[in-house]
C-alpha cells in the first residue's frame, strides 16, 4: 500500500518563519539606531562644550591647555578620552578645516568620536558589532560683552535674586560695581543667563551666594575685579518756557464722558518740543491711561499707578524727578523710541527709589536709567521686561522676569567670550 504524504501548509510555514525573522530584524536595527542617535546627541553635546571650553582658553591666551581642557569637558559629558577600551577622542582645529568657518581666525572646531556597541545588530553580522559616532561643533572666541546691565553701588549688595526670578542677557553682560564678597546674590531658583557677569569685587563668593537651587548658567562668563561700570545717560530736559500742570488724572469727570479713559497730553495743555510737564502723575482713579507717540512726559515729582489701570503708549519717554511706583495688578504696554530698531532711554529716574511689579501681562521695552535708586521688580508673572538697566541696585523676586539685550556699552565689561557658532 503506497503512502502519499501531503506538502500543503508548508508553504505558510516557511513563510511564518521568514517573517518572523523579518520582524526581528526591523526590531533589532530599531532598538540599535534609537541609541545610536541617543549617542549621537550625546557626541553632539559633549563637541558643542568642548569646542567652546577650548576657544575660552584660546581667547585667554591659554591655548596650551585647550586640548586637556576639552577632554576634561568631553568626559563630563560621557566621552572619555581616558577610557581603557574604546575611548573616545577629541580632535581640535584651530582655526577650523571644515564648514563656513574653515580658515576662519578665532574659531575653534572641535571633533568627538567614539566607538560603541551595537545592542542587536552585532548578533547577526559581526562586521556591525562596533560603529563610530561623531558629532562636530565651532565655536568664536574674542567675542566682546558690552554692559546692558549696570549696577552702580560700591558696596552690599548690587544684585539680589530670589523666589524664581529669572535674568536673560544673551548678548551682553552684567556689571555690578560691589566690591562686596555677596555682591551678586541668587537664591530660590532664580537663574542669571547671560552673556558675562562681571564683579568689581575680587572675592566675590559665589558659593556662598548662589545656591538654594538659584542658577548662573555654565554659559555665563562669570569674571571679578572688573573696572567700575560708569555710563555717561543724558536725562531728558525741560525745555524754557514750558507750564507744568498738576496730576490731571481726576477720575470720572464730564471731560472723560464719565469713562475715566485718559489720553496725554490732554487738549489745551501746551508743549514744548515735544515735551509735557506735570507735577506729578497718579493714575489710580483712572480707567485707562493712553500716552501719545513721539511725547516726553516730564514728571517733576512722583509717578504712581494703581487701581488695575492699564498703561499704553509707543515712542515715548518719561523724566521722574521722584520716586516710580508701578503698582501689582496694573497692565501697562510702553516702549520708547527706536534708532535702527535699538530702544531709547524708556524712564529717566532722578530719585532713589523705582518699584515695577507687574500686572497680568505688562511689557515695556527701553533703557531704565535710574542712576541714584534701589530697582525692585516683584511678581512679575506674564511681564515682560525687555529692557537696559542702569541702577544703584537691582532686587527681583516672585517671578518677576528681565530680558535684556545689548544697546549702547554702558560700563567697562568687554570680556572676551566665545559662543558657540557652528
Amino acid at each position: 500500500m503506497k503512502i502519499v504524504k501531503s506538502e500543503s501548509g508548508q508553504a505558510s510555514i516557511l513563510m511564518a518563519v521568514f517573517l518572523a525573522l523579518l520582524a526581528v530584524g526591523f526590531m533589532a536595527m530599531a532598538i540599535d539606531m534609537g541609541y545610536f542617535f541617543r549617542e549621537k546627541r550625546m557626541a553632539q553635546a559633549a563637541a558643542d562644550a568642548a569646542a567652546v571650553a577650548a576657544a575660552e582658553e584660546s581667547t585667554s591666551n591659554n591655548a596650551v591647555n585647550a586640548q586637556s581642557v576639552a577632554n576634561s569637558i568631553s568626559k563630563m559629558n560621557g566621552f572619555d578620552t581616558t577610557a581603557a577600551t574604546n575611548p573616545a577622542t577629541v580632535t581640535l582645529n584651530t582655526p577650523p578645516l571644515h564648514g563656513m568657518y574653515a580658515g576662519t581666525s578665532g574659531y575653534t572646531e572641535a571633533i568627538v568620536s567614539e566607538p560603541i556597541h551595537s545592542l542587536v545588530l552585532g548578533l547577526f553580522n559581526p562586521n556591525r558589532a562596533l560603529m563610530t559616532v561623531t558629532a562636530r561643533a565651532v565655536a568664536g572666541g574674542g567675542q566682546t560683552a558690552p554692559t546692558c546691565i549696570c549696577l552702580e553701588a560700591p558696596s552690599g549688595q548690587g544684585l539680589n535674586m530670589s523666589n524664581d526670578a529669572q535674568l536673560s542677557a544673551t548678548n551682553c553682560g552684567v556689571t555690578v560695581d560691589s566690591n562686596s564678597s555677596n555682591a551678586v546674590g541668587v537664591v530660590g531658583s532664580a537663574g542669571i543667563n547671560a552673556l558675562s557677569l562681571g564683579t568689581v569685587s575680587t572675592n566675590w563668593d559665589n558659593s556662598n551666594n548662589v545656591n538654594n537651587a538659584g542658577v548662573i548658567s555654565s554659559s555665563t562668563k562669570v569674571v571679578t575685579g572688573v573696572a567700575a561700570c560708569s555710563p555717561n545717560i543724558a536725562a531728558p530736559t525741560l525745555p524754557t518756557g514750558t507750564p507744568c500742570y498738576a496730576n490731571p488724572v481726576v477720575g470720572y469727570t464730564q471731560a472723560t464722558n464719565y469713562t475715566g479713559a485718559y489720553t496725554l497730553p490732554l487738549a489745551g495743555e501746551t508743549t514744548v518740543n515735544g515735551v509735557v510737564c506735570y507735577t506729578s502723575l497718579d493714575t489710580s482713579q483712572s480707567s485707562k491711561v493712553t500716552f501719545t507717540t513721539g511725547y516726553t512726559y516730564y514728571i517733576q515729582g512722583n509717578f504712581t499707578t494703581g487701581g488695575g489701570a492699564p498703561l499704553t503708549g509707543s515712542g515715548v519717554q518719561f523724566y521722574i524727578g521722584g520716586t516710580m511706583n508701578i503698582a501689582n495688578g496694573v497692565t501697562s504696554t510702553l516702549s520708547a523710541p527706536t534708532t535702527n530698531s535699538v530702544p531709547g532711554t524708556l524712564f529717566y529716574v532722578a530719585g532713589t527709589t523705582v518699584t515695577i511689579q507687574g500686572g497680568s501681562s505688562s511689557s515695556f521695552s527701553g533703557l531704565m536709567a535710574a542712576p541714584n535708586a534701589a530697582v525692585t521688580l516683584n511678581n512679575g508673572t506674564g511681564t515682560t521686561m525687555n529692557m537696559d538697566f542702569v541702577a544703584q541696585t537691582l532686587t527681583m523676586a516672585g517671578g518677576a522676569t528681565l530680558n535684556s539685550y545689548a544697546s549702547t556699552n554702558m560700563g567697562t565689561l568687554n570680556t572676551s567670550v566665545a559662543k558657540l557658532a557652528e
